[in-house]
């Protein structure tokens, strides 16, 4: 019996021992890799949302930026507003009455004050040296008397450059709205 018991305690210590955890010789990332970044919406899906056009608080869709890193550079995420694409359809089609910015809402930032699109349909979000951090889209709605359900999308884009890349997730990269 106390050989039995030798051989349960050295098989043990056995495993014990080659559980412990060792130093990977693998590094730590790919150097390829080391400028990429991702914006997604929170949460983290392509969920809808649904505004009342009377509404007179901001709309707030919150953006999560991913680094591990503090680079010399900022970071710059994109975003444009889209048309609504009805993914039940087959083939998906665009909404019969897609809402229209300046009209039925604005892109705004937190104080109300409309922002200037980068392009016709495109805007930015800069991300201070590359850190971790969390910003937010803003929209206003206009109250616009028109009858009928208005619709559109916001899209994160990506943003490739020489310097980074800011990528998306495929579950988290557009926040249909409807108004109401």
């Amino acid at each position: 019996m106390k050989f039995l018991s030798h051989i349960v305690i050295t098989f043990l210590l056995i495993i014990f021992l080659a559980a412990c955890n060792k130093e990977p010789d693998t590094p730590k990332g790919l150097s390829e890799l080391e400028h990429h970044y991702y914006a997604v919406f929170v949460p983290n899906n392509n969920t809808g949302i649904t505004v009342p056009r009377t509404q007179t608080a901001l709309v707030k869709l919150p953006v999560q930026f991913y680094s591990t890193f503090t680079r010399p550079y900022d970071a710059v995420a994109n975003y444009a507003v889209a048309r609504f694409i009805d993914p039940v359809t087959t083939p998906p089609t665009p909404a019969a009455s897609p809402a229209v910015r300046g009209v039925d809402y604005d892109v705004v930032d937190k104080n109300g004050v409309v922002i200037p699109p980068v392009s016709d349909t495109t805007y930015s979000i800069i991300f201070p040296k590359a850190v971790q951090a969390m910003d937010t889209i803003y929209l206003k709605m206009r109250n616009n008397p028109a009858p009928g359900v208005r619709k559109f999308e916001i899209h994160i884009l990506e943003n490739i450059t020489p310097e980074f890349t800011v990528d998306k997730f495929s579950t988290a990269f557009r926040r249909p709205i409807t108004i109401n």
